[in-house]
């Protein structure tokens, strides 16, 4: 490499900010565009782990009073008919439709057993589309953001060999600093992906297993309702 190549090179300030700076506007609307897909992200994948830690709690402390031998009806009455957890909404629902289903002389309304199992299972679907609230997000970032950010590295490649072809100069010092900035639209939409990826994966599998556990107490609430009502 030439002595005046390489000095001249060696004056350019590669630093992140300056990439950004000297990219062209289509690129840096991609940049930031990207950031913030990023940002958005994370601000997800927080916000539901904190929720699926507080509802396996909420689902734990229920269960254990669900099975404690108190009887249901003192249960549903200290929950109420409005709580705020899931598992005690899914176990609302299901009492108060039970209770709907008696007559004024205390028989049952035919299909009791179905119009509870519906009630449930509206509420579980209401719990399920809280706790998958925004992970379509997650999926999309996943899935798009490496193209955009490509779509950012052509553009800033094309916008160099323009100036290579004004300047009609291929040295190293003209060539690199384009580079280096159509790359880096790249690179930040692989730390926006990645991310994304791994943690959609992480998050939709323990919304199914939140969500199987309520299903699972759904059936087994149903199955000592039944009973009841076939005696």
């Amino acid at each position: 490499m030439e002595p005046t190549t390489l000095a001249a090179a060696q004056e350019i300030d590669f630093s992140l900010l300056s990439l950004f700076v000297r990219a062209t506007l289509t690129v840096q609307i991609v940049m930031v565009g990207l950031l913030v897909m990023s940002f958005w992200s994370w601000a997800i994948i927080i916000q539901k782990h904190m929720l699926f830690r507080t509802s396996r709690k909420e689902a734990s402390v229920f269960d254990r009073a669900f099975w404690s031998g108190e009887p249901l009806d003192e249960l549903f009455e200290k929950i109420g008919p409005a709580p705020d957890g899931p598992s005690e909404k899914i176990f609302a629902s299901g009492m108060l439709e039970w209770r709907r289903s008696h007559r004024s002389d205390g028989g049952l309304i035919a299909g009791a057993q179905a119009r509870i199992d519906r009630a449930m299972d509206v509420a579980i679907n209401r719990e399920a589309e809280r706790l998958n609230k925004g992970l379509s997000f997650l999926a999309t970032t996943g899935s798009t953001a490496p193209f955009i950010g490509l779509f950012g590295t052509i553009w800033g490649i094309k916008h160099s060999f323009e100036q290579i072809a004004i300047s009609q100069n291929t040295n190293l010092a003209v060539v690199a600093p384009g580079i280096a900035e159509a790359l880096l639209a790249t690179g930040i939409g692989l730390i926006a992906a990645i991310p994304a990826v791994v943690f959609y994966n992480k998050l939709n599998s323990d919304s199914e297993h939140i969500v199987g556990g309520y299903e699972s107490f759904a059936d087994e609430f149903a199955t000592i309702l039944s009973r009841q009502l076939d005696a």
